[in-house]
């Protein structure tokens, strides 16, 4: 039987958004058992973090896309502050500053990777360089269209540095995104996060889901697959991530490093 990240995973150098549906939920018959692997997961992850941290010889990275409103905010709230914050780092990448302006694309990214240890999530990424700036006309074809490449060998430097590199596509349907709109105008609480620039973004969306299918398949190698998350339903998206992040920690089985002590001398000095 295939894991969840394998069923998940994007293989091939073409894909079409239109054929994942958003509300399906793979291995999970629903939402009562999605919250109690979620909890089962959560627990593998907080003992996983701290012998990840304590061996000092890998890291984690995790890359998190997707439309407004697709959760991105939510599942690093409700899945991945499991994670001691002594040994992780999330970055919400914006728009760039005039320093990260005048340097290559990248600059700013690779500072935030994680070091030896550490768990680092990106809240938005790198590839807003494949995604926004061709949706909007920001930078000419002839930059663009290289950065694929780049992308694919900053990743590929990555894993051979000793880092595992997750990347969650957070997929939700255009009626999903309009009532989770909706409920942020409605919720006296979320009303701050609406802004006219939703508005305005949402007018691109065939644009964004065209530019976001040649940034998966492009960028979707051996070394750092994309997983593409059924995000419209919420407990869904936080179980599914939440099992792969926990399976790929396994898989990386840290070790506690030994540390030879003369136990019986320590106990005698303590207890006097």
């Amino acid at each position: 039987m295939k894991s969840l990240a394998e069923r998940l995973q994007i293989r091939g150098r073409t894909m079409r958004l239109a054929q994942w549906d958003p509300r399906s939920t793979p291995q999970c018959k629903g939402k009562d058992q999605a919250n109690q692997r979620l909890a089962e997961n959560l627990a593998r992850i907080d003992e996983l973090q701290y012998r990840l941290h304590s061996e000092a010889r890998q890291s984690l990275l995790i890359v998190l896309q997707g439309m407004d409103t697709s959760g991105k905010d939510g599942l690093i709230r409700n899945v991945l502050t499991i994670f001691n914050p002594q040994g992780c780092k999330v970055w919400p990448f914006k728009v760039p500053t005039s320093e990260e302006a005048s340097h290559d694309f990248l600059w700013r990214i690779h500072r935030a990777a994680p070091g030896a240890g550490e768990v680092a999530v990106f809240n938005r990424s790198h590839y807003e360089d494949v995604l926004v700036v061709r949706v909007h006309d920001l930078v000419p074809r002839s930059v663009w269209s290289l950065r694929y490449d780049l992308i694919n060998e900053f990743e590929r430097h990555l894993r051979e540095r000793g880092t595992r590199v997750l990347k969650f596509f957070l997929h939700i349907s255009r009626e999903e995104q309009r009532q989770r709109l909706l409920a942020r105008l409605d919720h006296p609480l979320k009303r701050w996060k609406f802004s006219d620039a939703d508005l305005e973004e949402r007018q691109h969306w065939r644009s964004y889901q065209s530019v976001y299918e040649d940034a998966l398949a492009r960028c979707s190698t051996a070394r750092a697959r994309w997983c593409v998350i059924p995000a419209d339903r919420k407990w869904y998206r936080d179980f599914a991530v939440s099992q792969i992040v926990a399976d790929t920690l396994e898989q990386m089985n840290p070790r506690i490093p030994k540390k030879r002590l003369a136990l019986g001398k320590l106990r005698a000095r303590l207890g006097r």
